[in-house]
């Protein structure tokens, strides 16, 4: 068995790359569009990890989505969490949960998916602000 993506479906398709991509770090593997099925699938994944993909989907038709939170979340482990949670908060993303222990941090997408960043190798030294940053919102 292997795992090959999780699907995650999006309201605004130009949104949600700028988020995932622009700001989060990830890259665009694939895409594929059907006429027939009026839907746009996009694939994502980090930089040289091609083998764990996300897959934005975008239906034409509007549609409501709710329940964001339901879902869990997705989970990257990253080099440096406090340099992507402050170039994601430079870019204007909150930090839901910061990484205050060194390890950990939540942040949310523009569809409210919950994503967790992981410190690579364990934690880091606390440091601040984000040692004494509070939790915004839910996470």
């Amino acid at each position: 068995m292997k795992y090959l993506h999780t699907m995650v479906r999006v309201t605004d398709l130009d949104r949600s790359l700028d988020f995932y991509c622009n700001k989060l770090g990830l890259t665009e593997i694939r895409r594929a569009e059907s006429e027939k099925g009026r839907f746009t699938l996009v694939f994502l994944s980090a930089p040289g990890d091609e083998s764990a993909a996300v897959e934005l989907t975008y239906n034409w038709d509007p549609e409501v989505y709710t329940g964001g939170r339901n879902f869990g979340h997705l989970a990257y482990e990253v080099d440096d969490i406090y340099a992507i949670c402050r170039r994601l908060m430079d870019s204007g993303v909150t930090i839901n949960r910061p990484p205050r222990d060194g390890r950990m941090a939540f942040i949310r997408s523009p569809d409210n998916i919950s994503i967790e960043l992981l410190q690579k190798g364990g934690a880091r030294s606390p440091e601040e602000p984000w040692t004494s940053m509070p939790n915004t919102g839910v996470w």
